[in-house]
């Protein structure tokens, strides 16, 4: 006799969960189409992102207040960082009291790519999201609340 398996949802339509990770692969994969036009990974695109916000009130951005506006692995911002100084976008030096902390900034090339880039990401953000209409405000307050809780 073949075992069931037993799931709380009666349809994967009511999982959401699932409906997130489907929602998700799909604007990841648009963004992605965008970005590999700039050779840059979805990735990339946020630790720079997140560089050049935080680097607009402090003047020292740390590895780890990286990772944690990002909510990332650590290690992997380190492993993407380094990807990114490579490419010369940005540059990684001693911080100036911390001397376990590596101090972040953006060098004129990484503005230039991440500003081309936000146009387009931005771009994708609206087409993908005006599909909500006025909803969309709501939307963005469920994801903001979703995301306070589980910080």
């Amino acid at each position: 006799m073949k075992k069931k398996v037993e799931f709380h949802f009666n349809k994967a339509e009511e999982s959401p969960g699932f409906l997130l990770w489907q929602l998700t692969m799909l604007w990841q994969r648009m963004v992605k189409r965008e970005l590999d036009k700039i050779d840059l990974t979805h990735t990339q695109f946020v630790l720079l992102a997140t560089l050049a916000w935080l680097s607009k009130t402090s003047d020292s951005v740390t590895q780890v207040d990286i990772a944690n506006h990002s909510k990332t692995d650590r290690m992997m911002v380190s492993k993407v960082l380094r990807t990114l100084e490579d490419k010369g976008l940005l540059g990684r030096q001693e911080h100036a009291t911390d001397t376990r902390a590596k101090s972040v900034s953006m060098t004129p090339v990484g503005e230039a790519l991440l500003q081309t880039a936000l146009k387009v990401v931005e771009g994708v953000d609206i087409d993908f999201f005006a599909k909500l209409g006025a909803r969309e405000a709501d939307f963005k307050a469920d994801m903001l609340h979703l995301i306070n809780r589980a910080s």
